[in-house]
């Protein structure tokens, strides 16, 4: 399986001299069984990143391989061996559910009997049964991102690219979907998770990295990206409707707000003070409720990018 490790070394874009770099010197791997994470803002490069990977992009320098082939000499290689989930929708409206996942692993290689067996598993795996028979172009746009993922997966190759793949699904069949992504992983295939959820991601990777403008700016397991912030933790409060960002305390430290959601942090020895300001704003009407607990991959995120993710 260490024959077909996947590599980016030093893998550089840039679209001009008076342009940013979109791509900066990224190097990565992953190896087969395993999910990586991707995660970054909008606009840091993991789009760039992909294109580069599956052949529609050209680096300016660098190299990206799976196994001993180099996808950058021979892009038809990178469709070959490359599986990919685009964050657009696959279309599929003049084919039904069934029929779209089998014409996917056909196009990918697999066997008849086995693209059936494997369709039919995906079915029942995602609780795709009631639009076994169903056109495309009458599905939800969150059954069509589950038929997505299961053409993309049918049949896989070395490497499956996900670009968001929860995008417009329901938590109950999200919870299915990630249980799919990581029988992928124990299957032996290498994931590539591209996302700016980071609290799914926490949850589903072995390790991930994360970039901003371009650069690859920290890497590891989750525990070990939230290592710097240990003796923290995060109070989040929800703040009532039309409220300003209250001024914070001394000891609060402000990581960022997302709608009602204001997130902070504080010291395990300030956790007394914290509660009580957080009990003080709900009995000004000012917020209508709050939580405390253990820092999570979303602090070291803000941490490193100064972003918040859309979802906390």
């Amino acid at each position: 399986m260490d024959d077909w490790v996947f590599r980016v070394d030093e893998l550089t874009k840039s679209y001009g001299d008076d342009a940013p770099l979109a791509n900066d010197g990224i190097t990565l791997q992953i190896r087969p069984g395993e999910v990586y994470g991707l995660l970054g803002p909008n606009g840091a490069g993991k789009s760039t990143l992909v294109k580069q990977v599956i052949g529609l992009l050209e680096p300016t320098k660098g190299s990206i391989t799976i196994g001993p082939y180099d996808l950058v000499a021979d892009p038809d290689h990178a469709r070959q061996l490359c599986s990919y989930l685009p964050q657009a929708q696959m279309p599929i409206a003049s084919f039904k559910v069934r029929e779209a996942i089998e014409i996917a692993g056909s196009i990918r290689g697999g066997g008849g009997a086995d693209v059936k067996r494997r369709t039919n598993e995906l079915i029942e795996a995602l609780d795709l049964g009631e639009w076994r028979d169903t056109l495309g172009a009458k599905l939800s746009g969150g059954v069509k991102r589950l038929v997505g993922f299961a053409m993309t997966s049918v049949w896989p190759g070395k490497l499956v690219i996900l670009d968001e793949p929860t995008n417009d699904v329901d938590p109950l069949r999200r919870r299915m979907l990630w249980a799919e992504i990581r029988r992928l992983g124990e299957a032996g295939t290498a994931v590539l998770l591209v996302t700016h959820n980071v609290l799914e991601a926490e949850k589903s990777v072995d390790r991930l990295a994360i970039i901003n403008e371009g650069r690859l700016i920290a890497e590891g397991t989750s525990s070990s990206l939230k290592a710097t912030d240990s003796g923290s933790l995060r109070l989040q409060v929800m703040l009532a409707p039309g409220t300003e960002t209250p001024a914070l305390p001394e000891f609060v430290r402000f990581e960022g707000r997302v709608g009602h959601n204001l997130v902070s942090a504080i010291t395990e020895s300030d956790a007394s003070a914290g509660i009580a300001w957080a009990q003080r704003l709900m009995a000004e009407g000012l917020a209508e409720e709050y939580a405390l607990g253990a820092t999570t991959l979303e602090d070291a995120y803000i941490r490193l990018t100064g972003h918040v993710s859309e979802e906390l």
